[in-house]
């Protein structure tokens, strides 16, 4: 496999390599029955293979490992050595179906070592493709490395030099290959269905943004979306680095929307950016002018006219706008300032007013008694005495000036009562002595007694029940008149 080192390869596929010593060819062969070690010059040299060996010889292959020399049992060497021989001149030969091939030359051993040496080549290409066949079954296998593998297992097993039973060796390759395709085949399909959820989880992603980008508008948090796009564009390339490669025109094309759907964003908040300090350097240009008026009128002293300019300075400051949390808070002090400076000085006047208004209001309690204190008169003489002091008390009384509001009414009521008294005793007296009064009151008492006269002939004339009933009232209402005049 490509992620694993063949440390013996080379001695597997070429016979030019040097050959190994009977000692390590025959180390998984039992103590007891292992030949003695022949000293370094009499160890035996591999001679070159023939042309037509070395024409059928497979190539090496660093991805496809073979076990370490001596791993195999002596039954399966010798089971192996049942499909070989060596001749008297060191040739090793193969049985392969009813044929015999020629595999290797070894003319420096004995027969029995050239023939084990081919033989756990044999085992050593067999164990090859049990890792491969153990290889399909793994999770993280691949399909190139699936495809390497049968390539150069198939170079290996179609004339191999080894001697074995190559029918079974052919056979279990083409099971490989049929298995591989298999597993080819499902990886495939994994795969695809892998790249569909990524597809899918990417889209998604994508649509997210889209949303974003579609939702845009005067109410938008501009630095919440921001995050919001932040966040997916993070999942974005989380989503490259953990899962499955997509098609390039797949990821190509959810990448253009997911780029436009933010370039969207960027573009609207940037709009939204100039737009908004536009409205800023307005709100500030219009909080300016106001504050300048402001200042013009800090320290007048017309305390109600100023008052209300100050007031329609604030309802225009309120619809001025924002011109920014920093520029707005440097503008409002400058205005409250200017707007402190009058509404304190308004203030200290109005206290000022306020003492002098209670000071009035006691002087004009101290008058409220002495006019209070002239009621209630008897007779006419007595009216006229408290009216002339009365008079005397309003006099003083004008003279004072303001008191405090919430004490004015309570206090000119009570004055106004004096002075009521005072007067209904006076009416009461001139219309006693009234000439005038007296000759309307006879003349209206001369007219009554003339229309119930004649509401008596009336009454005495009439059938109808319902004329009569109302002449009967008419006439009980003007004799009521009639008695109050008496």
């Amino acid at each position: 496999m490509a992620d694993e080192t063949d440390t013996t390869i080379e001695n597997t596929a070429q016979n030019t390599a040097p050959a190994p010593s009977p000692a390590a060819a025959e180390a998984t062969t039992p103590a007891a029955a292992k030949p003695a070690a022949p000293s370094p010059a009499a160890m035996p040299k591999l001679h070159a293979p023939s042309p037509a060996a070395f024409a059928k010889r497979p190539a090496a292959a660093a991805h496809v490992p073979a076990p370490a020399a001596g791993s195999y049992s002596e039954e399966a060497v010798k089971a192996a050595e049942a499909f070989g021989r060596v001749d008297d001149n060191g040739t090793v030969y193969v049985r392969e179906g009813e044929a015999e091939r020629e595999v290797g030359q070894f003319p420096d051993a004995s027969k029995e070592e050239a023939l084990a040496l081919y033989a756990r080549r044999y085992l050593d290409l067999k164990e090859k493709l049990d890792l491969l066949e153990n290889r399909l079954d793994a999770a993280n296998v691949k399909a190139r490395e699936i495809d390497d593998a049968l390539k150069t297992l198939g170079e290996e097993t179609a004339e191999p030099a080894v001697v074995g039973d190559i029918a079974a060796l052919k056979a279990q390759f083409e099971a490989l290959k049929a298995a591989g395709e298999k597993k080819k085949a499902e990886l495939a399909e994994a795969r695809k269905a892998a790249v569909a959820k990524a597809v899918a989880e990417r889209t998604k992603i994508v649509e997210k943004a889209e949303a974003l980008a579609a939702g845009l508008g005067d109410g938008t948090n501009w630095r919440s979306t921001a995050d919001k796009f932040r966040s997916l564009f993070d999942e974005w390339q989380n989503h490259q680095r953990t899962t499955v490669r997509i098609d390039k025109a797949d990821a190509d094309a959810l990448w253009k929307r997911f780029s436009a759907a933010r370039t969207t964003f960027n573009q609207a908040r940037r709009k939204w950016a100039q737009a908004r300090d536009a409205e800023r350097n307005h709100a500030k240009e219009a909080k300016e002018a106001i504050i300048a008026e402001a200042n013009e009128i800090k320290d007048s002293t017309a305390w109600g006219e100023t008052s209300r300019k100050f007031n329609e300075l604030m309802d225009r400051w309120k619809k001025a706008g924002r011109a920014g949390r920093n520029e707005d808070d440097a503008l409002w002090a400058r205005f409250r300032e200017a707007a402190d400076t009058f509404f304190n000085a308004r203030q200290a006047d109005r206290d000022q007013i306020s003492s002098s208004e209670k000071e009035n209001l006691a002087a004009k309690e101290a008058l409220l008694a002495k006019a209070e204190a002239l009621v209630p008169v008897a007779d006419e003489k007595a009216a006229k005495q408290a009216r002339q002091a009365l008079a005397a008390i309003q006099e003083e009384w004008d003279q004072i000036g303001y008191v405090p509001r919430e004490a004015m009414h309570r206090i000119e009521s009570r004055l106004d009562a004096v002075d009521k008294q005072i007067k209904a005793v006076e009416d009461a007296a001139w219309k006693q002595s009234d000439p005038e009064a007296d000759a309307r009151k006879s003349s209206f008492e001369e007219q009554l007694i003339a229309q119930l006269k004649e509401l008596d002939e009336k009454i005495a004339a009439e059938s109808d029940p319902a004329k009569k009933s109302k002449l009967e009232a008419e006439k009980a209402t003007k004799e009521q008149w009639l008695n109050a005049v008496k």
